[in-house]
Parts: structure tokens; sequence; C-alpha cells
């Protein structure tokens, strides 16, 4: 079988290449090459006998083995010009002319030559052509007259075993028989390729009319006919699909569902779906001299429908016909609906945790503002001690500083994130505001025992921005550096031109943030620890208010940090923050791993030690 498979492999090469896009024009071609390449290598081989029994060939023995070269000139015709018909029809007449000189021999070659004119009609039947039927049967019909003729005029040798003139003309009434019935038998053919025709032009209307390719499949899953809109829909030519080629098109991992919905098919009368991935292209890859697949997702329905299994090659006389249709887009749509939903579900879990520690945050400034101002109300509960008075005071003034400053981060935040947010650029000194952002935390730091240093150079050119902003932006970095900062830790803050923008950095010598949570800081609603247990007080929204000021100026954030090595975040903002987009979007937090300290940028850890 394999030498076979080798074979026809080899007389594949020599099918012209307008018989190689049908699969019936191209195993017809093959057919005949193969077939009459060995007719003429069967008689060549007989030669060396011919000559070994009757000796020095004859003028007929020339004739006879020169109609052999027939064959061999009619697969060259046909390789060259892919014309079947006339390679068929060469053939015949060959046939006739050999059957002529094998008569001509007299003898036992007359019966020979009656089988060599019966041959010629059925030669002609499988070019499927009634002209060269009828004239391939005339031409044999007068063949076995002029053998008549040749018997009667005594030009033919007589032996006693040889026919006499009725052999021939009895002969030639089944020559009659035998092209009625070859008539027959092409107008048959003829009339299922109507048939088939009209069955394939309803298939293309069909797949027309609803816009996607139809297929028609074997059990095995092989496909016997696509229609055109393969290469409409997916760019395939419709040979690329036809037998396994839309198998092998079809993701390796999908095929197995494939073959089970085909299967399933061929077996119920219940239409059958699956979603299945189909190679639709390739795209050259970037990383190697190979090509990446192109995967497009399409719906396979299919449903077993009886068929000619004569006209089919279906055992069972049963066909499984499929619709694929292309659901890139709804798989998409899928994926965007999914994400969307987890998002929701995110943000409504993140919510959740935020209004509860809002409540937290809020609940322990009104319980201590509720509780000293009703001890100061009170008569018999106010302390004589006015230095106590003063203290319960204060204790008043700043949980009511503390609620104004939640609610002012959830009002800004709010705004931010509805686009009502305008900022007014105006032109103004950094180094004053920097001086008084530091002096507004000073009383905080000194508190907890935190350093902040400032490092601010003197030629520093104006700002073009909104004032308030910023402000805003630096006090929240500082006040979350001075929180997030142990005893006798350090902060600084640094300020310096790059090109077209200018760079803020504070940094701290603070507890860090763990890798998981770095990605996912500035996110409103999150807080990189959301216990009620948490040591530090906040609602997560500062660095949220951050990234939508800086992005309301069109600057950027990185942040650097690693547990227990301290936070740095670094912001960069236009030097004239006018020509920002008129609707930017908040600015995206590029979180780094925490950095080695570099020779112009001095580490904190020495100056943490020296102040301990």
């Amino acid at each position: 079988m394999a030498g076979l498979a080798s074979l026809m492999d080899r007389v594949s090469t020599l099918v012209h290449v307008s018989a190689r896009t049908d699969v019936v024009d191209r195993m017809r071609h093959q057919t005949f090459i193969a077939a009459h390449l060995a007719l003429a290598g069967i008689g060549l081989a007989l030669l060396p006998l011919d000559l070994a029994i009757f000796g020095v060939p004859t003028f007929g023995h020339m004739a006879i083995y020169s109609g052999l070269l027939a064959p061999v000139l009619a697969v060259i015709f046909v390789s060259r010009t892919g014309r079947l018909v006339e390679a068929h029809a060469i053939c015949c007449f060959a046939l006739v002319a050999m059957a002529l000189a094998v008569a001509s021999r007299g003898g036992a070659g007359l019966p020979a030559a009656y089988a060599w004119l019966l041959l010629a009609p059925i030669e002609a039947v499988f070019a499927y052509s009634i002209p060269l039927v009828v004239v391939t049967g005339l031409a044999a019909i007068a063949g076995l007259v002029a053998i008549g003729a040749m018997h009667s005029a005594g030009l033919i040798p007589v032996s006693a075993h040889a026919p006499g003139l009725a052999e021939p003309l009895l002969a030639a009434p089944a020559m009659a028989v035998l092209v009625i019935l070859a008539l027959a038998a092409l107008r048959l053919h003829d009339a299922r390729g109507r048939v088939a025709r009209i069955g394939a032009a309803n298939f293309d209307s069909l797949s027309g009319v609803l816009g996607d390719l139809v297929l028609r499949h074997e059990r095995g899953g092989s496909v016997l006919y696509a229609s055109r809109e393969s290469e409409k829909l997916f760019g395939l030519p419709q040979r690329e699909l036809m037998g396994r080629g839309l198998f092998e098109r079809i993701h390796v991992g999908d095929r197995p569902a494939f073959l089970k919905a085909i299967s399933d098919a061929s077996d119920g009368d219940a239409p059958v779906s699956v979603d299945l991935r189909l190679r639709k292209s390739s795209v050259a890859s970037p990383h190697g001299s190979f090509d990446e697949p192109v995967f497009v997702w399409v719906e396979l329905r299919a449903r077993r429908v009886l068929v000619d299994s004569a006209d089919h090659n279906q055992t069972d006389g049963a066909a499984v016909i499929a619709v694929v249709r292309d659901v890139s887009r709804t798989k998409q749509h899928e994926a965007q609906l999914e994400s969307a939903r987890i998002e929701a579900e995110e943000a409504s879990l993140w919510k959740d945790r935020f209004l509860a520690n809002v409540s937290h945050e809020l609940r322990t400034p009104l319980n201590a503002i509720i509780g000293f101002s009703e001890m100061l109300g009170n008569e018999d509960l106010v302390p004589r001690d006015s230095a106590k008075r003063k203290e319960y005071a204060d204790i008043i003034n700043s949980s009511g500083h503390h609620l104004l400053s939640v609610v002012n981060s959830i009002l800004d935040m709010s705004k931010i994130e509805a686009g009502r947010f305008e900022i007014v650029p105006e032109a103004f000194e950094v180094a004053p505001l920097i001086d008084q952002c530091c002096d507004m935390l000073r009383l905080k730091a000194e508190a907890q025992s935190v350093t902040i240093v400032r490092d601010v150079p003197a030629d520093l050119d104006e700002l073009v921005a909104d004032k308030r902003a910023c402000k805003q932006v630096l006090i929240n970095l500082l006040s979350n550096a001075v929180k997030f900062t142990p005893s006798y830790g350090t902060v600084r803050i640094r300020v310096r031109h790059e090109g077209n923008s200018m760079m803020f950095s504070v940094e701290d010598t603070g507890i860090g943030i763990q890798p998981r949570d770095l990605q996912r800081i500035g996110e409103p609603f999150f807080q990189a620890r959301g216990s009620y247990d948490r040591p530090y007080e906040g609602t997560g929204l500062g660095l949220s208010v951050v990234r939508g000021l800086v992005g309301l100026h069109g600057g950027s954030i990185t942040m650097e940090s690693a547990l227990g090595e301290g936070t740095n975040v670094i912001v960069r903002l236009p030097l004239d923050c006018r020509r920002t987009p008129a609707k930017p979007n908040v600015a995206k937090i590029e979180a780094l791993p925490r950095r080695p300290a570099t020779g112009d940028e001095p580490s904190l850890q020495p100056m943490v030690k020296k102040i301990a």
C-alpha cells in the first residue's frame, strides 16, 4: 500500500494545473495517466516475448507495437493541456487502428481484433462524452465492416481455425448494443451530475442567504462539499477545506470535540452544536523563523441528512450537513462581559470594605467629639483644671479636622471620577509651596519623632499648574510618608528639573508595601491592609486623589517600595500644565521594586541611625 501511495504521488505531479483544484477532476486525470502508462508498460514488456516467438517483426507487428505508443502520447497530451476528452479520443482511435492491424495478420488474430474493437467504446465511456462515444462506436462498427470486407477480398490470411465472414457480421450487432449501453450509462451519469450540480447550487444559495459556511461531512469528519462562503468568511478557498483540510485547521485541543459532534450528529436525528477554534491564517513570528497561527472562534451546528449513498460514497446512505458561523465577536463580548462582571464584583467588594473603613474612621472622631463636648457642656463633669478643659477642646478640634479631611477626600475623589474637578493653572514658585506643606506636617512629624528633610534647589523655575491641587498632592504624599514611618525615621522631599517636567520625590524609611499590594496601590477603595485592627488610620483614598490630580495635569507617578525598606513616590508634572488635553486620564502608577541608592541619591538609612 505504501508503494502504491508513493506511485500515485508521483503520478499526481503529471496532472495539469487546471485539474488540481477539483477533487473529482484530479482523480480522473490521475486514473487516466496511471492506467495508460501501465498499459503501455505491459505492451512494451511483452515485446521481447513476441520477438522470441515470431522472430523478426513484420510490418504488421511494427504497426501493432507503434500503436502501444498512443497511450504514452495521450498521457503527454493531457499532462500538458489538461484536455482529458481529447486524450481519451487519441486512445480510442488508436485501439481501432490496432484492431485493424491485428486483423490483418489473419488466423487467430481475428478474435483479438474483435477484443480491441470492443475496448474502444469502453475507453470512450470513461471520457464521459456522448459525442466521443458515438464517434468511437461508429468507428468500431466501421472497423468490423472493414475486417469483413478484407476477409471477403482475400486480404486476410485464412487458417483452418480462423472464423469466417459470419463472425464479424455477428459481432456488429453486439457492438451496437455495447454503444447503446454506453450511451445509456452516460445519460445516467449526466442525470446524476445535474442532480449533484442542482444540490450544490442549492447549498450555495442557502449559504449565501444565511451568510454562513455550509459543509457536508462523512461520518469520519472528512469534508465532501464546502460552499463558496469559505473564502468570504475566513479567506480560505474551498479546496483548503476538502477532505481532511478542515480537520487539520481545527485547533488540536478542539479536534476531539469536533469528531464527537460529527459522530453524534450522524448517529442521531437531533442537531449538535459545538464551539471550535479554526486556524484562519498565520503571521510571521518575531521570535523565530516559524509562523504563528491565527485562530477564530466558530460555531458548528451539524445534523444528519439522507443522501444517495452511491453518489456520495456514504456506506449507510446518510451524511452530515454542518453550518459554520464566525462567533469571534460574540466570544470577545462574552469575555468583556465576564471581565466587567468580575471588575464590578471586585469594585462592589472594595466599596463595601471602603464604607466599613470610612464608618470606622468617622465613628472614632465622632465619639470623641460627642463625648468630650458632653463633658464640657455638663457642669458636673467639666474639669476644674483649665489645662484639662483646653486638652478636651483640642481633642474636639483635631477630631473635627480629621472628619473634615475624610469628607474632603471623598468629595474630591467623587469629583475626579465624575470629571467635574476643574483645575486653574497659574504660575507660582515651588520652594515656598514645599516649605508650606512641610510646616503643616511638622507638628505631626515631631510628635512621631520623624524628621522631614527638604532638598529643594534655589534656582527652580516657576511651575504653571493648579497651586491648590499641587499642595493637596504634596500634603497627601507627605502625610502618608509620615504616617507609615516609625519613630526616629526620616522623610525626604526632593524637587528637580527633568527636561520639560518637574520631578517631586517623597521618600521615607517606613514600613514599605508588599509586592502583592504594590500593583493595586492607588485604586479607589483599596487599602494595603483593610481590616479594622490595622495599626494606621486612613480611608485609603489619599493616593487615589493624587492619581486623579496628577492625571488632570497630564503628569505621571512612579512608586518604588519594598516591605521593611521604605517607599519612594515620584511625581512628574509638565512645567506648563496648560497644554494638558481637554479630557486627561487618571494617572497610572508605575510600581517598581525598591532600588538601591545611587551615588547622587544617598540612602536615608544612615540618617535614621544617626537620629536614633
